[in-house]
């Protein structure tokens, strides 16, 4: 009986791991449309807060959870997509659009005026959005 549970418990574990490791696949097209999805929730929010909590969503699906910036007490909507858009990309000019995109989302969140943060917020998704 013992060793029907052990090995059916060894059986889930390592197909676990197997599922894991397929979500371990850095998916950058995906982590860069998700940016712009919180980019464009960040410029329709209606107060400061939630401009900054959508904003700090895309900055974490722009570094990654080893990102400079990164805010692990936000949520990172790009958790299961890989390490970050910025990391995982390979092509250079790609990977200056994701940076100007991460300076405009950094410029929102930093801003204290409700139409300056969404201007920037409107600003990232722009960049992001040609970038997918």
């Amino acid at each position: 009986m013992f060793a029907i549970i052990r090995t059916s418990m060894l059986a889930v574990g390592a197909l676990m791991l197997a599922q894991g490791a397929a979500l371990a696949e850095p998916q950058p097209a995906k982590e860069i449309e998700a940016a712009a999805k919180h980019a464009g929730f960040a410029a329709g929010s209606g107060d400061i807060d939630g401009v900054r909590t959508h904003l700090h969503h895309t900055v974490n699906c722009l570094v990654g959870p080893e990102g400079e910036g990164f805010a692990p007490k936000e949520m990172n909507p790009c958790k299961a997509l890989g390490n970050g858009a910025i990391p995982d990309t390979e092509d250079g000019i790609t990977k200056q659009g994701l940076e100007a995109a991460l300076e405009k989302a950094n410029a929102g969140i930093a801003a204290n005026d409700l139409a300056e943060a969404k201007a920037q917020a409107i600003q990232a998704q722009g960049l992001l959005d040609t970038l997918k």
